[in-house]
């Protein structure tokens, strides 16, 4: 092995080192979010599709060294797919999935020696997900969450129910008649929280609803 082979390989690791800080800074941002997958995931992400990109740019001469770009790509995309979770009618870890299959596109800027476009990248990145943390409702979705709810319908109550609530229907609807009285028994969506103390005063209030309960297993 001669010296300029050493002082190159060197100069690999400097490319490397690189993808490890971006990663890091990417993995803190996530981290201090309280996201699934924060510094190690992110650092390991970036550092592990630098080196894959300079393997394949440098350890197989005269090979086709986009063959192996495209299996990181693939690679990160299923692990991204497994931080995807569906639970209470909501898609988790989409965003940080996301993050971490474009961090990877981060390591392997850095291992193909594309500088600018690594940090401009990693920037990018950053400045998107806190763009979008910010408290603005056009980037957040609306948080809905369920009520199961038991009342006497005898006139207009189904209609006090809803409005009291914020909605314009009733889930999972069950009609059943109990000694000599229409009972409704529902579990409704809204988008308004609600806490036991209001659920209270809404019960004491209507002396036709039987029984309010919050859900928020199907939330």
């Amino acid at each position: 092995m001669s010296w300029e082979q050493i002082l190159s390989e060197f100069g690999m690791l400097a490319d490397l080192l690189l993808s490890v800080v971006l990663g890091f800074i990417i993995g803190f941002e996530r981290k201090i979010r309280f996201k699934e997958a924060g510094i190690r995931t992110h650092t390991i992400v970036c550092a592990g599709s630098a080196l894959m990109m300079i393997i394949s740019k440098y350890a197989f001469t005269g090979a086709d060294s986009a063959r192996v770009a495209a299996q990181i790509v693939t690679g990160v995309g299923f692990l991204g797919a497994g931080m995807i979770v569906y639970r209470r009618n909501e898609v988790r870890g989409l965003t940080t999935a996301a993050g971490v299959w474009a961090t990877a596109g981060v390591g392997m800027a850095c291992g193909g020696r594309l500088y600018v476009v690594a940090l401009g990248a990693a920037i990018i990145i950053i400045s998107a997900q806190c763009l979008f943390h910010l408290p603005f409702k056009v980037f957040h979705s609306k948080r809905y969450y369920a009520v199961k709810i038991e009342f006497v319908q005898s006139e207009n109550e189904n209609l006090i129910i809803k409005s009291l609530f914020g909605v314009d229907r009733f889930n999972h609807l069950v009609i059943k008649r109990e000694n000599g009285q229409v009972i409704y028994s529902a579990t409704l969506n809204t988008d308004k929280e609600f806490s036991s103390t209001k659920l209270n005063e809404i019960m004491a209030e209507n002396e036709f609803v039987l029984s309010i309960e919050r859900d928020d297993d199907l939330s």
